[in-house]
């Protein structure tokens, strides 16, 4: 069994990684075509569940179907309501392999939604039926990838629990590969600029429609070439970057313009959930503070198992 917090080596586990993605990407496909929008794109996103990441079901002419990349046993599943489920092994197969074996697996399962295309954000947008380059795996390093995914997903739902405003669910989003929660002031943002590599500028505009403060994880790159926390406000606030935060081994990335915090300084203290716990809060209530975010009417307690808040003893003060 793979321990909570388990070691990250960008470096030794990017060409697992770079599978990872590359699989994720062609799962993707599904949703995006197959659900109808959903504000923010959320509806695209991949949920972490105790056995890897799964799909938002899709509609079918019977009823409905869900993906789950199964990182415990390395396969991709199809479920439907009908009673279909089955799978194929995922062994470091070329992306062509994988697009064609998962293309013949969701027409098994009745699923006439298409799979076909290319990869999202990423400079090099080979289309998936022509990427025939070889790919490396390593099923031990899966494990941690996901035992990665979901300890930051445990905190990240935790957090979510102590706002009442407009919050996404904690979501991985296979295009930029990373796992993020964001909270809304409710007021309208800027129009974003876009020009993210190979993504509609209407796809970024619509998901930044709105001032957000945003935190998620992301195994490296990007310039920051180890896994880490990040987090954000857009528009960015004046003096964002000059904001006390916590924890000390947190810092303001000048070029990302976002706070960043060491995989590595959360797994190896004492409480990892608290140091990131920290972080998730004081990063956001930087971007609330500089924003001028009407915060007395957005936040409230987190959540405790079985208990929903008291709303009397709030209004009371």
């Amino acid at each position: 069994m793979t321990e909570r917090w388990p070691k990250l080596d960008y470096e030794g586990d990017r060409p697992v990684i770079e599978s990872l993605h590359a699989y994720l990407q062609v799962v993707g496909k599904l949703p995006t075509r197959g659900i109808r929008w959903c504000n923010h794109s959320w509806h695209l996103a991949l949920r972490v569940v105790p056995r890897g990441f799964r799909s938002y079901p899709v509609e079918t002419p019977g009823g409905e179907a869900e993906i789950t990349f199964d990182c415990l046993s390395s396969a991709v599943a199809v479920e439907t309501s009908t009673g279909f489920a089955d799978g194929f092994k995922v062994e470091g197969q070329t992306v062509a392999k994988f697009h064609e074996q998962l293309g013949e697996l969701l027409s098994l399962a009745g699923v006439e939604t298409s799979i076909d295309g290319a990869p999202n954000e990423v400079e090099e947008a080979v289309p998936f039926a022509r990427d025939h380059r070889e790919r490396e795996w390593d099923v031990a390093t899966l494990a941690r990838i996901h035992r990665a995914f979901s300890d930051a997903n445990r905190v990240f739902e935790a957090f979510r629990t102590g706002f009442v405003g407009k919050s996404s669910p904690s979501h991985l989003f296979w295009g930029s590969f990373d796992l993020a929660v964001t909270r809304f002031s409710g007021r309208e943002a800027p129009l974003h600029p876009g020009g993210f590599p190979n993504l509609p500028d209407r796809v970024t505009r619509e998901a930044y429609s709105h001032e957000v403060a945003s935190a998620g994880f992301w195994l490296g790159g990007g310039g920051v070439d180890e896994a880490a926390f990040y987090a954000y406000g857009y528009p960015t606030p004046d003096g964002l970057g000059d904001s006390a935060i916590k924890p000390d081994a947190a810092y303001w990335h000048q070029e990302l313009g976002e706070f960043v915090l060491p995989y590595e300084e959360v797994r190896s203290c004492e409480e990892p959930g608290g140091m990131l716990t920290a972080f998730l809060e004081t990063t956001y209530a930087a971007v609330a503070d500089t924003g001028d975010w009407p915060r007395e009417t957005l936040e409230i307690p987190r959540g405790a198992f079985g208990h929903p808040y008291d709303v009397e003893s709030l209004r009371e003060g």
